[in-house]
């Protein structure tokens, strides 16, 4: 058998990184003529893994010597192995999984991996987005239809404390163009009508009543103008104070920034106020904003709401709107939302991802996020913290040092 001529090798070379390994690997295949099919590599901790599938020549062997003594000139440790046919096309069904854990321990992935090959999927590439403040990790699985796929590893996401994304492996991951947000508890943290309500004695009804709402136990038009009406009588002067007081989530500004360097645009659709969402949305460098006017006259809350209200209906309606102004389809969209007044909009997007949301939203949505960085999301898109904090850099912006581990 080994005296049949193969018609593909496989070539494994690993060992300590260098500089210089794939070059001479390949210019020792060069000098045979052969035709190079797949090549793959990867660098772990200093460690080298190269994987190069090449067509045979007619003194396989000969080559198979060559390289073996090419590897150990290098220090590596060389393996070819022998085929019969060519590169097989992936199976159908094809998804990209993004796991998040902080931290992401090795029974979790265990989980997971073992969860795909129950449902006959396979694990075709690995690759780190993020090591720090989360560990993410995106494999491209083959063989199990992504819908499938999304079901069964939500549970595993559930009883394991991970995030898991699963989406289809198309060009649509990178051709969304537009980033629809909630506010409230999404963009910012807190809920702007509670820091409202702080200042007129009654926050705790309203706190009461915005969770109700959020869980969509309440209709959110009659909540809301419930909610606004307690605060008739607070002079305007009180929005400013507000306004000063909230701060964005973690990585806000990191992934607005980031992806405009891309071409993206945003939006932030709110079912809170246009007082507030004007201001946020000069100060981020958002796009297109919708929220809800508070009636002011002579200087004070009148307990109204100016024009039609913002609800679930209308968030969706302000996505196409501003999809439709920037003629993208909605499928090139993404919407961000935690309440479920978010619903429709995380429906209508191409991507809907609940974040740090409430139960009825997480199990509706595309996918969960229920870690405190909203820059996160930027690894579903297959963008790595390490191209994040190269282009900031190269702006000049200084991101902190990771922790080390050994």
């Amino acid at each position: 058998m080994d005296d049949v001529a193969p018609k593909t090798l496989l070539i494994t070379l690993t060992g300590k990184d260098q500089p210089g390994v794939t070059a001479a690997v390949l210019s020792a295949l060069a000098r045979t003529g052969v035709e190079v099919i797949d090549l793959e590599q990867i660098v772990l901790r200093g460690r080298l893994v190269l994987g190069i599938l090449v067509t045979a020549p007619r003194d396989w062997k000969k080559l198979r010597d060559h390289l073996e003594a090419e590897g150990e000139s290098l220090g590596m440790q060389v393996e070819v192995e022998r085929g019969t046919g060519d590169n097989q096309v992936r199976a159908s069904g094809r998804s990209h999984v993004t796991v998040i854990g902080a931290p992401l321990k090795a029974s979790a992935l265990a989980a997971i991996t073992g969860r795909i090959s129950d449902l006959g999927g396979n694990i075709d590439r690995i690759v780190r987005m993020a090591r720090y403040p989360v560990t993410a990790i995106d494999l491209n699985v083959s063989g199990v239809e992504p819908e499938r796929l999304r079901r069964h590893l939500a549970l595993e996401a559930a009883e394991r404390g991970v995030d898991i994304a699963v989406q289809a492996d198309s060009m649509l991951r990178h051709g969304r163009r537009l980033i629809v947000m909630d506010v409230d508890s999404t963009l910012i943290q807190g809920e702007v009508i509670e820091m409202l309500a702080a200042h007129a004695g009654v926050e705790d009804e309203v706190a009461r009543v915005t969770e109700a709402a959020m869980r969509g136990e309440l209709d959110f038009e009659q909540s809301l103008r419930h909610r606004v009406a307690l605060l008739k009588g607070l002079p305007a002067t009180v929005i400013d104070e507000v306004y000063a007081q909230i701060q964005f989530n973690p990585g806000a500004r990191t992934m607005v920034r980031t992806l405009k360097r891309l071409g993206y645009r945003f939006a932030i659709v709110s079912g809170g106020f246009s007082q507030i969402t004007e201001r946020l949305a000069a100060d981020i460098g958002i796009d297109f904003q919708r929220a809800n006017e508070l009636e002011i006259v002579d200087g004070h809350l009148t307990g109204g709401i100016v024009g039609q209200v913002v609800d679930r209906a209308g968030k969706a309606t302000a996505l196409r709107e501003f999809a439709a102004q920037l003629e993208i389809s909605e499928a090139a969209t993404i919407a961000i939302g935690d309440g479920a007044n978010d619903l429709d909009m995380l429906d209508a997007a191409g991507l809907g991802v609940a974040y740090n949301a409430r139960p009825v939203v997480q199990s509706a949505a595309d996918t969960a996020v229920n870690v405190p960085y909203l820059d996160t999301i930027m690894y579903l898109l297959g963008i790595s913290r390490e191209e994040i904090e190269a282009a900031d850099a190269e702006a000049g912006i200084v991101t902190p040092a990771p922790p080390v581990h050994a």
